[in-house]
């Protein structure tokens, strides 16, 4: 196959999937890997995508390569996650088990917990201090902690978080995208985002506008995993994937 030819399979495969790996071009191709890698950096050069590690994305979804740490983050798109954790912290019932994510977000939720009898996981190190203070009963898994987000991770933090069954989990995200579903950039808080969705009865990813069409390093859960509460929907066709509900 000439090198013109397979630009514009690799181009058209993008296009149509959103993201493609190396190996799935190789044997697409049936090139090598290094010529596969060689045509993708040629793709991107002039424009037509987006390459990451092992792999390339369309251009419509960007990817985040670098991790905001918690003070950064509590100053971007303060009042539309305000109004995000209000309406999270309005589904929660009397007798609920909830997982409570680390995060900004989520952070915000727990000013407007109403006070019903409702008990808390959580691996964010400053969340569990304040559901304490507000008289909450509040668990925290053991682990490594994070001090960038101020995390609690870990295989650790994931096998006691798996071991428990939630009522309801809230949870935060880098990115939000199509192709990649829900992602983060680290492996390690991934795993306990994994372990808390698919041991819930309900899970809800808290997240703003800025987020849809953006992937990192990790992806821990499918669309169809979770609902998602954000202020606004920047682009409908998350609907197909799962329930969004806009707040503002």
């Amino acid at each position: 196959m000439l090198a013109e030819e397979r630009l514009a399979v690799i181009l058209e495969t993008v296009q149509q999937k959103r993201s493609v790996k190396v190996s799935e071009l190789c044997n697409l191709l049936n090139a090598s890997v290094s010529t596969v890698r060689r045509d993708i950096s040629t793709l991107a050069e002039m424009g037509k995508l987006t390459k990451v590690h092992g792999g390339a994305i369309a251009l419509s979804e960007n990817f985040a390569a670098v991790e905001k740490d918690m003070e950064e983050k509590a100053h971007l798109f303060l009042k539309e996650k305000q109004a995000v954790a209000q309406y999270a912290a309005s589904l929660l019932e009397d007798g609920d088990f909830v997982f409570l994510d680390a995060g900004t977000t989520t952070e915000n939720m727990i000013g407007f917990l109403p006070k019903k009898d409702i008990c808390f996981v959580t691996n964010g190190l400053f969340h569990a201090k304040k559901l304490a203070q507000r008289g909450f009963r509040v668990y925290i898994p053991g682990g490594e902690i994070k001090c960038s987000t101020e995390a609690i991770v870990g295989a650790e933090c994931a096998c006691t978080v798996a071991r428990y069954h939630f009522t309801k989990s809230f949870l935060g995200t880098n990115g939000v995208s199509v192709s990649a579903g829900f992602s983060t950039h680290d492996v390690n808080e991934a795993q306990i985002k994994s372990a808390a969705i698919e041991n819930s009865i309900q899970a809800f990813l808290l997240t703003d506008h800025s987020k849809f069409d953006q992937i990192t390093s990790v992806t821990f859960a499918q669309l169809s995993q979770a609902q998602i509460i954000t202020d606004r929907l920047p682009d409908a066709k998350y609907r197909s994937f799962t329930t969004v509900k806009e707040v503002l």
